[in-house]
């Protein structure tokens, strides 16, 4: 039995990063990127990872990074890469070159990655992941002192769904995670959560969706959260 594949989107650092330990535990064999391969040195350490580099908002990166993997197949694309936004998350607080920033990386650059490399994901036991939030929720009324990065993640959860629509006989399962609220730079050390704990519920839920289909948001625990 031959170890499975991984492809992790955003790993210098934080849950990332923990994605990349776990999986290595459990005998994944795994490709990471990072914006800046020079600020990754705790990924480095590990060794047994490939390191590529990548901005996902640029889309000549990606379309770069995607000619470098060409033929790899992939068990699991997590795509983790995303930012917090502005300070000031208020409607009237924030500037446009702001909103557009946040909701571009954490909405529209996942969905274009991931189209990039849909084909390459197994078919049938393959799976992408996107590392949403129960913030992304507008059943849940919530946190307004982050209004806009609820936003986005709403908006990548709706464009999640989109993408899905243009897969055609592919089959592979989609999971929208919840980490959980974790001690990370975003965070903050006031979280719940460490990051081991995080990401090995995050893994564990990857291996139990596995070949199930459907798209699914989810929490570390495999908790169903409302669209």
């Amino acid at each position: 039995m031959s170890a499975k594949n991984a492809l992790i989107i955003g790993a210098s650092r934080g849950l990332g990063l923990g994605l990349v330990k776990t999986l290595l535990a459990d005998g994944w064999q795994v490709t990471a990127t990072v914006r800046n391969p020079a600020n990754a040195d705790a990924l480095q350490a590990l060794g047994k990872v490939r390191i590529e580099k990548l901005d996902m908002d640029d889309q000549q990166a990606v379309i770069a990074l995607s000619q470098q993997l060409k033929g790899e197949t992939f068990d699991l694309l997590f795509v983790n890469a995303g930012v917090k936004g502005p300070a000031d998350q208020t409607p009237g607080g924030a500037t446009l070159a702001e909103v557009g920033q946040l909701f571009f990386t954490n909405a529209v650059a996942p969905i274009n990655l991931a189209q990039r490399f849909v084909g390459q994901i197994r078919d049938g036991s393959g799976l992408l992941a996107f590392m949403s939030s129960g913030l992304g929720s507008v059943t849940v009324p919530d946190a307004p002192e982050l209004a806009l990065y609820k936003a986005s993640k709403a908006a990548l959860n709706s464009m999640t769904n989109s993408f899905i629509t243009q897969l055609g006989e592919q089959k592979m399962t989609v999971l929208s995670l919840h980490p959980g609220w974790v001690k990370t730079d975003m965070g903050g050390e006031g979280a719940d959560l460490d990051v081991e704990t995080s990401t090995r519920g995050l893994i564990d839920q990857v291996n139990a969706y596995t070949g199930k289909g459907g798209h699914h948001f989810i929490n570390y625990k495999g908790e169903t959260i409302p669209w």
